[in-house]
């Protein structure tokens, strides 16, 4: 496994980031810890959460995905060789400030969260999305307030338009303020342009740490989708729409680029989906998530696969379908 500073932080982080967003939805207790467990061996020191994992799923109110990990940091006792990050911005209880970036909201989750994580600071706090109704100076001041009293050591962002992380940077400059260290984007290779047209550029020239999250796409690019456009019945895409952007002739021209370049490295299409992301220079760390050790056994393999300049510049060269 290999490590780099997230942005202008100190915080080593490895090449993976174990997300958490399976546990409690698609993955119970005792498949999140045997998870939590295999990726600690394997060199995995970077764990993202959100306290809102995973609200949708049955009989969870959010919180449970911070809960598991709090209760694995605690039994392994391990919880300075792992980095944490979380996120907050989603609706957690009732009322007007039960959801967004204000102060009140914040200053309450950020503590819902340390008891859940059984920590005393949480190492990269960010704002899962922006909040329209609040301010940006607020929302950073409140960061400022929590760095100042110990709670969190950085912050950074998720979900932000070029236009959203620039204005927060600015405001922090302007004054003096906490600004955010890096940036968690919706990247892969059949959704190229939000990342790669402004924030790629961006990320480079702030020195920001980046953090791709959905690298396969969903599953998409497991290469379990066919041209024919079934979806498979117990995959994520099955019952809704979520798979229909990627299913046409540029989607599946670079799920059969990645299957010859796969048949080469003896590796699986998804393992250079993720060597794909790993060969950017902005990226920091890819976030990857799983159900079951098996299937995070197979992608952590991703890290001994180099692609060449060639079969890199093959794949830059597709048209991405979104």
């Amino acid at each position: 496994m290999l490590y780099q500073k997230l942005g202008k932080t100190d915080l080593n982080v490895s090449q993976l980031c174990l997300g958490t967003m399976t546990m409690g939805w698609t993955a119970d207790k005792e498949a999140s810890f045997a998870m939590m467990d295999h990726a600690f061996e394997h060199g995995i020191n970077f764990f993202d959460t959100a306290d809102i994992y995973s609200f949708w799923a049955d009989n969870n109110d959010g919180g449970v995905s911070e809960a598991w990990i709090g209760d694995w940091l605690t039994s392994r006792q391990v919880r300075d060789k792992i980095i944490i990050a979380t996120k907050a911005r989603g609706r957690m209880w009732d009322g007007p400030d039960g959801e967004g970036l204000s102060r009140q909201h914040l200053m309450r989750a950020v503590e819902d969260s340390l008891k859940r994580l059984q920590v005393e600071t949480i190492d990269l706090y960010q704002s899962h999305w922006p909040d329209e109704n609040t301010p940006i100076e607020e929302t950073l001041r409140a960061y400022e307030a929590m760095i100042s009293q110990g709670k969190v050591r950085y912050i950074g962002c998720s979900n932000h338009t070029p236009s959203q992380l620039r204005d927060s940077l600015k405001t922090s400059a302007r004054h003096n303020l906490p600004a955010y260290e890096s940036i968690q984007p919706h990247y892969n290779l059949v959704h190229r342009a939000e990342y790669e047209n402004e924030l790629m550029g961006l990320a480079r020239d702030e020195n920001l740490g980046v953090i791709p999250y959905s690298p396969l796409a969903g599953g998409f690019l497991t290469g379990k989708y066919k041209r024919s456009g079934e979806i498979p019945a117990q995959s994520r895409g099955y019952g809704n729409d979520r798979m229909i952007p990627y299913l046409n002739k540029e989607g599946f021209d670079i799920i059969d680029a990645m299957e010859d370049i796969a048949q080469s490295h003896d590796a699986t299409i998804a393992q250079i989906a993720l060597a794909w992301i790993l060969a950017n220079p902005t990226v920091t760390s890819a976030i990857i998530g799983a159900n079951r050790v098996s299937q995070l056994n197979e992608t952590i393999k991703t890290i001994v696969i180099k692609l060449s300049d060639a079969e890199k510049a093959q794949l830059d060269s597709l048209p991405s379908p979104t």
